[in-house]
């Protein structure tokens, strides 16, 4: 007979223990989640800026549970549906050429990795400190933070490290050698840090010069987090190749690329056995149709947050939330939890918010009421 264990005992058994966790999410509807006790929680991770149309929402199961009972599966040796006309809907949002689909954000890298070498001929990269662009080895060749990184060196491709916004220094990193430039138009992972938009004109005009790609992972800021499109259009610069995820799909994995005319992937040059499936395709059309309604009211929410912590030294864009709260993180997130608010610390003691765009006005009160109680502001 088989013994009646917790999950968490389960868990510890058989699961490799690569996450820190304390809580199972059992189910959610909109911004709210409960916990396996039953507790109501506000959520403002949102799976890391994953459920960007909140959770189970009736659009997006539909779709899914529709296509389910058509067909789950399909390989990519066939047309697959909805896998076309959720690339048009990519490529007119981005204002790119063409796509390509993946399965996750990570494996959006690699594949805009071996799209920029395939295009230019050369084999080196650009990134930036505290930028994060997955944890697969190509990807984790271009994502800085040395923690992560260090155990797995050597790494492929080649990558220089640049300072996140050093414009004087972007050109002089750029050779004769280097593939593409990859960069965050808004660092999440960092803390949500939002460099000016010279910056960004600054690499756009040193990699035209050299002949390098420049690239924009728009993992965690596209996908209206912004409140555009994709967070580099707050710049007016275009990019060769963007990558997404995360809330493309409303919490299905789903990740994409995308790039301008003139650079495609070739017969046989890529591919994926599940990346672009029917279910995936489905929820991502689905998730933008909700997005294209709901895209204009974003900035206002991310207004309402920003004068709400308005007392503390916060990063805003549309609905990224940095907040530097310092060595008390931890704590203050561990407060807000127990409060009913999920929030999550985000790298150097800062905290982050990513919540579901549908977040209301009234939800956004309620999170702010919270975080503010927890930073010491105010009361619950």
């Amino acid at each position: 007979m088989k013994e009646n264990i917790s999950f968490r005992e389960l868990d510890a058994r058989y699961y490799m223990p690569a996450f820190s966790r304390d809580m199972m999410i059992e189910r959610g509807s909109g911004s709210t989640v409960w916990d396996a006790d039953g507790k109501e929680y506000l959520d403002c991770v949102a799976g890391i800026a994953v459920c960007s149309t909140g959770h189970c929402h009736p659009d997006v199961t539909k779709a899914l549970c529709e296509q389910a009972k058509r067909l789950i599966h399909c390989s990519n040796l066939y047309y697959v549906p909805h896998q076309a006309e959720c690339a048009e809907k990519l490529v007119e949002i981005t204002g790119l050429h063409k796509a390509f689909f993946s399965n996750s954000g990570a494996e959006a890298t690699e594949g805009a990795i071996k799209l920029a070498r395939i295009a230019t001929g050369r084999e080196n990269f650009v990134a930036f400190t505290h930028g994060f662009h997955g944890r697969t080895m190509g990807s984790l060749a271009v994502t800085h933070k040395p923690a992560i990184r260090e155990p797995f060196e050597p790494l492929e491709p080649k990558c220089s490290f640049l300072e996140y916004g050093d414009i004087e220094g972007v050109c002089d990193a750029i050779t004769s050698q280097t593939a593409g430039v990859i960069v965050e138009p808004v660092q999440g992972e960092a803390g949500v840090i939002i460099p000016g938009n010279e910056f960004f004109r600054a690499i756009r005009d040193c990699c035209d010069d050299r002949g390098a790609l420049m690239i924009v992972d728009e993992v965690q800021s596209g996908m209206g987090r912004t409140g555009k499109w994709l967070g580099i259009h707050h710049t007016g610069v275009s990019p060769d190749i963007v990558t997404l995820a995360k809330g493309i799909a409303s919490g299905f994995p789903m990740g994409a690329l995308l790039a301008r005319e003139g650079i495609e992937f070739k017969k046989s040059e890529h591919g994926s056995t599940f990346a672009g499936g029917p279910l995936a395709c489905a929820a991502a059309l689905a998730t933008i149709g909700i997005i294209e309604k709901i895209l204009p009211g974003i900035p206002a929410k991310g207004e309402r947050f920003k004068a709400g912590f308005a007392a503390h030294q916060t990063r805003i864009r549309g609905l990224m939330i940095g907040i530097t709260v310092g060595e008390r993180c931890p704590e203050v997130q561990k407060k807000c939890a127990e409060n009913g608010v999920l929030v999550n610390c985000a790298a150097d003691g800062n905290l982050r918010l990513v919540p579901p765009l549908v977040i209301t006005d009234d939800e956004i009160d309620r999170a702010v009421g919270v975080v503010n109680a927890a930073l010491g502001q105010g009361m619950l």
